[in-house]
């Protein structure tokens, strides 16, 4: 999670009303949210109708020559056993974003349970939540997630999924327990306690609403180190190695020595795919940050340019 820090402060979390419409506004004419919910886009569109893209309706089907070279009837090629590249391309889209909006979901849920209430109720709550956050926080993370996906057996994507979401909220949590903390003496909450308002009510209409681009940014920062580590682990063979995804295909072409046998398509092209969706979630969330915090903004050359007019002028 520490790939990409969301640097929003307790000021620019909250939103006012008016300015919503503003703030979507300013995300669609940002150039990198537009490239990273465009590359977003067309990877969600060949997971739902991989049929669109590619005949084949088996990526896993040994029914064609092995080791071809790219050609009109194989876009990529095909492997050493067979397989078309291009199919399994298409079709390993599926898995790697269910992998990232469900461990990347779950992960930022658990973050906000954890985070918001630790910082909400305080006390003994707050002392052990966080004494566990920073537990988990200390711990390095990559051959934690290792040995739980070995002892856990190849148990597939659940498996994966469950390794992901454990070792990925704990960043989230520490930095919403932080803003949450920032508004907890807040002037509106005060006046939702004066008024008799519940504790949950106070949570889910007064506090989150003003952590909701934070909550976003923690989302997009788990998504992106899901997909990484998820690849990461299915390269080294701790996931299922009979699955359709991106990190199988780097696993089967590492095996048969890809590269060395003139098949550098089959590890280029899924090493490409895993960097272009992690790129599209680090873009999205770039431009949170530059939108959330006006001193991240991009100053525009017309701008300087007419301030130095102005200047001159004067």
């Amino acid at each position: 999670m520490s790939i990409v820090t969301a640097t929003v402060t307790a000021e620019t979390v909250a939103v006012p009303a008016r300015r919503r419409g503003g703030f979507w506004h300013s995300l669609a004419r940002n150039p990198k949210a537009v490239v990273g919910v465009v590359i977003f886009l067309l990877f969600t569109v060949m997971a739902v109708w991989p049929g669109l893209f590619t005949s084949v309706s088996d990526p896993n089907a040994l029914e064609f020559m092995p080791s071809e070279q790219p050609s009109g009837d194989h876009l990529l090629g095909t492997t050493a056993l067979g397989q078309d590249i291009w199919a399994q391309l298409v079709f390993g889209a599926r898995q790697s974003l269910v992998i990232a909006v469900v461990a990347g979901g779950c992960a930022t849920v658990l973050s906000v349970l954890v985070g918001v209430t630790a910082a909400y109720l305080g006390g003994i709550v707050d002392d052990i939540l966080s004494l566990l956050t920073n537990a988990i926080l200390v711990i390095p993370a990559f051959p934690l997630i290792i040995i739980f996906a070995k002892y856990a057996g190849q148990g597939g994507l659940p498996v994966i999924l469950a390794v992901l979401v454990f070792t990925g909220w704990s960043y989230g949590a520490n930095q919403l327990r932080a803003q949450a903390l920032s508004l907890r003496s807040r002037d509106f909450l005060e006046a939702a306690r004066v008024r008799g308002e519940r504790r949950s009510y106070i949570i889910l209409a007064e506090v989150l609403p003003n952590l909701a681009s934070l909550i976003v940014a923690n989302f997009l920062g788990a998504a992106l180190y899901s997909v990484l580590t998820a690849a990461g682990l299915q390269f080294l063979g701790l996931g299922d190695p009979n699955s359709v995804s991106w990190g199988t295909m780097l696993y089967w072409s590492q095996n048969q020595q890809a590269l060395q046998t003139g098949m550098p398509l089959w590890s280029i092209a899924p090493g490409l795919c895993v960097a272009l969706l992690g790129a599209s979630f680090a873009l999205v969330n770039y431009a949170f940050d530059e939108i959330s915090s006006p001193a991240l903004r991009p100053v525009r050359r017309h701008r300087v340019r007419r301030s130095r007019q102005r200047t001159d002028r004067g």
